[in-house]
C-alpha cells in the first residue's frame, strides 16, 4: 500500500496528530521503491510483509446490531484472512433470535475460510456477571445486564481482543454493504500501524466518500453530516490552546479505527456514540500535559494519531436524522465536561447547542458515560466468568487458549 506522506502534525502534550493521509495505490507492489526518490517523492510505501505482519496480530471487532446475514457475511469476507474476529452482537433475540443467526453465519464463514473467531451477545447475563466479577460494575445497568451502547460493545471487544494475546485491535462497523471497503479499512490500519512505529500508536479513518441517492443518481458526498460538527469542534478545542485555526482533525467520529492494545488498555471508553471523540478528549486529558499523567513513560515519548483517507466510498444504512442529532449532541457533551476544555469553548458549545434546540436556555449539557480502562479488569476473572456462565460466548477455533489469559491485570 502506498500513502501520502504526512508533512504536518499537531502536538497536544504528548499526542501527536498527522494531517489526513490519503491512500495513493491500494496494491503499491511486491517490493518497496527504496532508492528510487524520484518516484516515491511524497509518499510512503509499506511493503505487503510488513501489512501481514501487524494482520497476524491483530483482533477485528465488529459491533453488530440488527444486521441482515448478507451483510454481515459482505464484512467477514472483507477482514483479511491473518486477523481475529470478534463479533459483539446486541440484535434482537424475540421473536426471532437475529444473534443465532448471526453466530450460525460466523461459524459457517470461518469453517468455509479456515478461520478463527468469537462471537457473544451483549445482553447475556453470564457476560455481565463476568464483568462485574472482573472489577467494571460500571458497565452494567439497573436490570442486571451490560448497558445498550455502541461504546459498550467496542468495550467487551477490546477486553476479548486482550485475552486473545495479540498486539492490536481495530474496529470495523457491520453495517458496509461494500467488503472491499472493509479490506482497504483494515490494510490502511496495518499500513498506518506499522508506519507509527509506537507501542502506543493510532490509525483512524476518514471514508473517501458517502454515496447518497439524489434525484436518481448517486451523489458522493465528502463530509458526513455528524463528523462534520465533531471535527468543526474538536479542532476549536486545538485552536483555543494554540491561538491558530487549525483544521487537522478530520476523524472525529471514525468508527473505523485501529491501535495498539498497549494503548487501548489505558484508554477509558466512553458509552453509546461518545465513544469514538472521546478517544480524542481522554488521550488529551492523560497524555496532553494540561493535567498531571500517571503514565510518565508515555509522556517521555509520543502517541501517535495517523489519518487516512481510504478509496472505497462508504456504502451504509441510513439510521434517520435523529441518529445523526444524537451522535452530534454526544460529541458535544464530552467535549463540553472535559476538565481540559477551556471556558470559551464550553460556553460556544452551549450557545450552539441552544440554537440547535438540543437544549434550554440555562441548561448545561448532560454527561456522558465513561468507564474505566479495559486494562483495569482482571482478565482471568473475566475469562473464567465467560466460559463458565455466558452461553453466548462462542469460540470458533478455540482462538482464545487457556493459558494465553494473563495472570493479573494488564
Amino acid at each position: 500500500m502506498r500513502l501520502a506522506d504526512s508533512f504536518r502534525s499537531e502536538r497536544f502534550g504528548a499526542v501527536r496528530i498527522h494531517e489526513l493521509q490519503r491512500v495513493i495505490e491500494l496494491d503499491s507492489g511486491a517490493v518497496p521503491d527504496a532508492g528510487q526518490p524520484n518516484r516515491s517523492a511524497g509518499s510512503r510505501v509499506v511493503a505487503p510483509e510488513a501489512i501481514r505482519a501487524v494482520e497476524s496480530q491483530m483482533v477485528i471487532v465488529v459491533p453488530c446490531m440488527n444486521e441482515t446475514r448478507s451483510v454481515i457475511e459482505g464484512v467477514l469476507s472483507g477482514i483479511p484472512h491473518d486477523c481475529l474476529i470478534v463479533l459483539v452482537s446486541n440484535s434482537d433475540k424475540l421473536p426471532v433470535d437475529r444473534y443465532e443467526i448471526e453466530a450460525q453465519t460466523l461459524e459457517q464463514f470461518c469453517r468455509l475460510a479456515g478461520r478463527s473467531a468469537v462471537a457473544v451477545h451483549q445482553k447475556d447475563p453470564g457476560l455481565a456477571a463476568a464483568f462485574k466479577a472482573a472489577g467494571m460494575a460500571e458497565l452494567i445497568g439497573d436490570d442486571g445486564l451490560v448497558r445498550n451502547g455502541k461504546g459498550e460493545a467496542m468495550l467487551i471487544g477490546m477486553a476479548v481482543a486482550a485475552m486473545t494475546g495479540r498486539k492490536y485491535l481495530g474496529y470495523v462497523d457491520a453495517d458496509n454493504y461494500v467488503p472491499g471497503a472493509v479490506h482497504e479499512y483494515c490494510k490502511a490500519y496495518a499500513a498506518g500501524l506499522h508506519l507509527a512505529d509506537s507501542p502506543w500508536s493510532m490509525v483512524r479513518i476518514s471514508w473517501h466518500s458517502k454515496p447518497k441517492l439524489r434525484d436518481g443518481r448517486l451523489f458522493f458526498s465528502r463530509r458526513g453530516r455528524s463528523s462534520q460538527i465533531t471535527n468543526e469542534w474538536l479542532n476549536r478545542f486545538l485552536a483555543e490552546y494554540s491561538g491558530f485555526g487549525t483544521e487537522v482533525i478530520a476523524t472525529g467520529n471514525a468508527g473505523e479505527h485501529a491501535m495498539s492494545l498497549e494503548l487501548g488498555l489505558k484508554l477509558r471508553l466512553a458509552g453509546g456514540f461518545a465513544v469514538e471523540p472521546y478517544e480524542y478528549l481522554d488521550l488529551f486529558e492523560q497524555f496532553g500535559g494540561v493535567l498531571e499523567s500517571n503514565d510518565p513513560e508515555v509522556m517521555a515519548g509520543s502517541v501517535p494519531i495517523l489519518q487516512i483517507e481510504t478509496r472505497n466510498p462508504h456504502f451504509h444504512d441510513n439510521k434517520g436524522e435523529d441518529h445523526v442529532q444524537g451522535m452530534r449532541m454526544q460529541a458535544l457533551n464530552v467535549i463540553y465536561h472535559s476538565p481540559v476544555t477551556l471556558p470559551a469553548v464550553r460556553q460556544a458549545i452551549v450557545d450552539f447547542m441552544v440554537s440547535q434546540g438540543a437544549l434550554e436556555p440555562g441548561q448545561e449539557p448532560p454527561r456522558e458515560r465513561v468507564y474505566p480502562p479495559v486494562g483495569s479488569l482482571d482478565l482471568e476473572l473475566l475469562y473464567d466468568g465467560l466460559d463458565a456462565e455466558a452461553t453466548s460466548f462462542r469460540q470458533f477455533d478455540a482462538p482464545i487458549a487457556r493459558h494465553t489469559v494473563p495472570r493479573q491485570k494488564v
